[in-house]
């Protein structure tokens, strides 16, 4: 099984106070150019990058904006953007490998499904909403990871220095008819959902992209994100 680096994939990580759960999001990449835009984190999350072997770069705070610095710095022909509290499940690395390998995918762009490391009912309906959206409406988010040749990246704008659906926004740009949703699962933490309840959490989420799609700019809508 060939590794990331092999394939010459380069993993994008944007981190902000990431020390709880990057680590094991590192362990779970192997051999790989790991990228980590760090925007200002005040704990451990540089040093512990540092101390993997990724390469850190200084970003201003803002996902979108560390994306845009972590995609610079990466010298990989491939860009995996991975959030810092999602782990990749069993089978990704084949799945990615099948994507990156076959020739008609340099102008395509894949996804992964979601699972919610929270037990219960709420966090299964929450993965169901997710995999019908990814499935139906071609929006998965940031942390169903994304996968997608350097150049494409660049063909298509790249993502933008927004402070909220940086993730929405690029995914629209490349369009329903060269976005692929993979098998594999990228399973993200749910300290987010420990702090609120699920199903409240997910309404949210419905309504900012509702807000989204009816124009109101993302510096708003993160007022309502939170």
């Amino acid at each position: 099984m060939s590794s990331l680096a092999e394939l010459g994939v380069s993993v994008v990580i944007p981190t902000l106070n990431a020390a709880e759960t990057l680590p094991t999001t590192l362990a779970a990449l192997g051999n790989a150019e790991i990228v980590v835009a760090d925007g200002g984190s005040s704990d451990a999350t540089v040093s512990l990058a540092e101390a993997a072997g990724a390469k850190v770069v200084r970003a201003q705070t803002g996902r979108g904006q560390q994306l845009v610095a972590g995609a610079e710095a990466a010298s990989g022909a491939w860009l995996l953007f991975l959030h810092a509290d999602t782990v990749p499940q069993s089978a990704w690395l084949e799945q990615v490998v099948a994507f990156v390998t076959y020739p008609v995918n340099a102008r395509r762009a894949a996804a992964f499904r979601l699972a919610i490391d929270l037990p219960g009912a709420g966090a299964r309906r929450l993965e169901r909403w997710v995999a019908w959206r990814s499935r139906v409406l071609a929006l998965p988010y940031g942390d169903q990871a994304l996968l997608m040749a350097k150049p494409f990246y660049r063909e298509v704008g790249g993502y933008r220095p927004l402070p909220l659906m940086e993730d929405v926004d690029l995914v629209r740009r490349i369009g329903s008819a060269r976005l692929v949703m993979l098998e594999s699962t990228m399973l993200t933490s749910g300290w987010r959902y420990r702090r609120s309840d699920v199903l409240r959490r997910g309404l949210r989420n419905f309504a900012c992209l509702g807000l989204y799609f009816l124009g109101m700019p993302p510096r708003f809508i993160t007022r309502l994100y939170g």
